[in-house]
């Protein structure tokens, strides 16, 4: 395997309820991580947070439980909202 080859998880055997994953499931749970992670840390439930920085709310529950991949731009948003939420909520307000 090459040093940046994206990687699956195989269902683990004697496990009837594990199942294999994905590396495109593996990186939609990472960014849903990311978000649901930067949204706990200000202390904002999801509708707070959907409106203080202009998501729609729907779409923020789609991208934390990974339902829907966040796309780069809104993965890049996040991060700069975890380092500068103020800013950005005065930005956008």
């Amino acid at each position: 395997m090459a040093k940046n080859e994206p990687i699956g998880l195989p269902a683990e055997d004697g496990d009837e309820h594990d199942f294999p994953v994905s590396p495109e499931a593996l990186d939609r749970g990472q960014r849903a991580r990311l978000i649901r992670r930067t949204r706990t840390a200000l202390g904002l439930s999801q509708s707070e947070f959907a409106s203080r920085f202009h998501v729609p709310v729907g779409t923020l529950r789609d991208w934390e439980q990974a339902r829907a991949t966040a796309p780069d731009f809104a993965v890049a948003y996040v991060r700069v909202i975890a380092r500068h939420p103020q800013m950005v909520a005065e930005a956008v307000a």
